[in-house]
């Protein structure tokens, strides 16, 4: 099992900036081509009023900043360098994440996938759209977000292929702000199940792919959740992928990359459990050898020994 693909986190909200330019970004891509990847997912095109490219809509309507570069331009043309995929992320105006409601991200993102087709789409790469609002749960207005914008997206490119990156509700799904590593009230296997179900069963015409994310919950239960994860994928017709988090959940400061060892575990776990594409949150961060944190230049060390093994 191998990573083929990883986001781009270029606006985080708790993870530190690594103030790249394209320079550093086009040595990226290469470090990346030679792991393996071929598939790089924008996290998402702006939050709150940090942007990756001028969106001339954002700016006038949502008071975004102008930003320095435009980094949507730059991936892709390194993914056309490299013959790899791109798939643009949505906005996140950060409503949801006060409100706990996702009808909030359907405005401004119709305005948002339009811009982002006239400019961008004449890239070969750009190969689909990620709908980068999370969930674990039956969030309110989820469903309909994601199949209102999903479709909304295919319609405006032709067809192309929609992505999501849920998370499961377990016990490290805490807040990043916060000081505790794990919580007590978390959803049971039967009711993750039962609940995706659901989800699915109205999503399945406009989502083609799910990565849920592999680090909220105990390594010793992570088998259980990626079969009924692509058990449940492959009754709607989804492809299943891996969302295979690179940076470790166990340690008190937020967030370091990942011991080799647990990396190899779950990617081990996702091919007992039939997954046939495994990628990243993420790269540049947690493996790149050019990384901030010295411990990811090591982590891209191992992880080139192990494919190549």
């Amino acid at each position: 099992m191998q990573i083929t693909g990883t986001f781009l986190d270029e606006i985080s909200h708790d993870i530190p900036h690594q103030n790249w330019g394209e320079k550093e970004w086009a040595q990226d891509f290469e470090h990346m081509k030679k792991a393996g990847i071929n598939t790089v997912i924008l996290i998402r095109s702006g939050y709150r009023k940090f942007l990756t490219y001028p969106s001339a809509y954002l700016m006038d309507k949502h008071n975004c900043f102008a930003p320095p570069i435009d980094l949507v331009s730059v991936f892709l043309t390194l993914a056309d360098k490299h013959g790899m995929h791109f798939y643009f992320g949505l906005y996140d105006s950060g409503l949801y994440w006060d409100t706990n409601d996702m009808t909030h991200e359907i405005l401004a993102n119709q305005f948002v996938v339009e811009e982002a087709w006239k400019q961008y789409g004449h890239h070969p790469s750009f190969k689909g759209w990620y709908l980068s609002m999370e969930i674990s749960r039956k969030t309110k207005g989820a469903v309909a977000a994601f199949a209102t914008l999903g479709q909304l997206c295919k319609d405006m490119s032709g067809g192309l292929q929609t992505l999501i990156s849920p998370w499961i509700d377990g016990p490290k799904a805490v807040a990043a702000s916060s000081a505790v590593l794990k919580k007590t009230e978390v959803v049971t296997l039967k009711e993750h199940e039962e609940e995706w179900d659901e989800i699915f069963s109205g999503i399945s015409r406009q989502v083609d792919i799910v990565a849920f994310q592999d680090g909220h919950v105990e390594l010793s239960d992570l088998q259980g959740y990626l079969e009924v994860n692509k058990r449940l994928a492959d009754k709607y017709g989804i492809k299943a992928w891996t969302n295979t988090e690179s940076f470790d959940r166990d340690m008190p400061i937020k967030f370091f990359p990942i011991k080799f060892e647990k990396l190899k575990l779950k990617l081990e776990a996702a091919a007992r459990a039939g997954y046939e594409e495994a990628i990243t949150f993420e790269f540049s961060h947690f493996m790149s050898p050019q990384s901030a944190y010295v411990q990811a230049h090591h982590l891209y060390n191992r992880y080139m020994e192990y494919i190549k093994r």
